[in-house]
Formats: C-alpha cells, structure tokens, sequence
C-alpha cells in the first residue's frame, strides 16, 4: 500500500521543488552576504527547476505554483531586508496545514481521504465506509504530526536567524520527511482496516437495510 500511496501523493516529484531554491538561496548568502544575490539564486534555480518539469510533460498550474511560493519568499526577504524571511512562507504554511489538518479530522472529513478519494476518482464515496473513514482518519493525524515539526523547525531557526540551518533544515524535512510520513500512515492505514476489506480502492458501501415483513 505504501507504493500505491506514494505514487498517489506524488513520490519523489516535489524533491526538486523543496530542495533547489533555498539550498541555492543560502549559498548565495554564504558567499555574498546579500539579500538581493540570494534571492536572485533562488529564482533562478526555481526557474530552472520548472524548465525540467515542463520539458517532462508536468502540469503547468503544478509548476507555476512552485515558481510562485518562491518568488513570494523572495519579495518577503527583500521587503523586510532580513534572509531569514526568506522561509517565512514555509514557516506560515506548515502551521496553517497542521491547523487545517487537525481540523479535519475533528469533522469527520480527514484530509488524506479527501485527497487520495479524489484521486482515485471515488469523490467521496470512502466516507460512507466506517472502516475506511476511522482509518483515514488515524492515518492523517500522521501528516498533522510532520507539519507541527516542521513548524517547530522552522519557528526556532528563524527566530535565531539561522539562514544556514534553515535551508539544511527545510531539505532534510522535505522528501525524506514525506517518505517516511507516506510510509507511516500507509502502515497506520493498513493496520486500520479490518483483514477482510478489500483496499482503498474499493469502499464497502453500506448495503441498504432489508424491509421489515409487515404486520397486520
């Protein structure tokens, strides 16, 4: 399951997107020191890294949302003239996506089974499925957990204003964190579902209920 998950979720994809821009950026800033040098860096690299996913056939909408985080950071950092602004955005969003995460456990909607139903092409048929609703719902407090450490992360090295360690930090919590994340929560939603179920891609709808004989 941990492969079907994977592939679904986008596997290593996003690698490129997560790892270039800031690794870039800091380097830039190690050898200039200036604000202006590194985000340029930056921009650069996540021009380049689109030019690849575009020659590969990737979607447009997908690329040009990477391309936009990166500028967004750029404009933050150069707007307030600190580098460590730069990460601000990872630093908001992650926080936001726990938040968001959580919430949606708490309303019977958990957010992976929103994503991976959509894309299964079953909207939200999994939902009608106890087994699978309870399992999706343990397995994204998996995904809750990996945005409040990045959060954590990321709050404490830009509070310190660590450039370096934020762009070490950022590569490190990026695919290797989601590998291990889509594998957990592939076990956590194995483990959930009962022996006999039949796999994401297959919910047991409830069968209607049989009506009761009547009576004179």
């Amino acid at each position: 399951m941990s492969d079907s998950l994977s592939d679904l979720l986008g596997g290593r994809r996003g690698a490129l997107d997560a790892t270039a821009p800031p690794l870039a950026f800091a380097a830039a800033w190690l050898l200039t020191a200036a604000i202006g040098w590194s985000t340029a860096a930056a921009l650069a690299a996540a021009a380049a890294v689109a030019v690849i996913r575009l020659v590969r056939g990737e979607k447009a909408t997908a690329v040009l949302g990477s391309m936009t985080a990166v500028a967004v950071g750029a404009a933050v950092a150069l707007h307030t003239g600190r580098a460590e602004d730069f990460f601000l955005i990872q630093l908001l969003s992650n926080t936001a996506s726990a938040l968001l995460w959580a919430a949606s456990i708490a309303v019977r909607w958990p957010l992976l089974g929103v994503v991976v139903g959509l894309l299964l092409g079953q909207r939200f048929r999994w939902r009608r499925d106890p087994a699978l609703l309870r399992a999706y719902s343990r397995a994204s407090w998996v995904w809750v957990l990996q945005y409040a450490l990045r959060t954590t992360a990321f709050t404490t090295l830009w509070w310190l204003g660590s450039v370096t360690a934020l762009a070490i930090t950022r590569v490190a919590l990026s695919w290797p964190l989601v590998a291990l994340v889509i594998a957990v929560s592939a076990a956590v939603l194995r483990k959930s579902l009962p022996t006999n179920h039949p796999g994401l891609r297959h919910p047991q709808l409830p069968t209607p209920a049989e009506p009761q004989p009547k009576t004179a």
